[in-house]
């Protein structure tokens, strides 16, 4: 027996719940974008004595912000320098 193709109702009716599902998942940590803005990227150094990029510095800075506590210890800790 040849069974029809799948029709946009079909795949509406089978779609939707699944979206729902995932949305329903989604954990607090990952709906809590509203950690602040991120540290000023002036005047810090990598070990290498280079500045780091914006890339480097958003990841660096957001690692910090989900560890908590000071910001500017941390980055210290993750081999950043301030220099003036």
């Amino acid at each position: 027996m040849i069974r029809p193709p799948m029709t946009t109702r079909t795949l509406l009716a089978l779609g939707l719940p699944a979206l729902l599902a995932l949305a329903a998942c989604q954990t607090e940590q990952t709906a809590d974008n509203s950690a602040g803005p991120l540290p000023d990227i002036g005047g810090w150094r990598m070990a290498s004595g280079k500045a780091p990029t914006e890339a480097e510095f958003a990841a660096l800075a957001a690692t910090c912000q989900a560890k908590g506590g000071s910001t500017d210890a941390c980055l210290a800790e993750l081999g950043l320098t301030r220099t003036p």
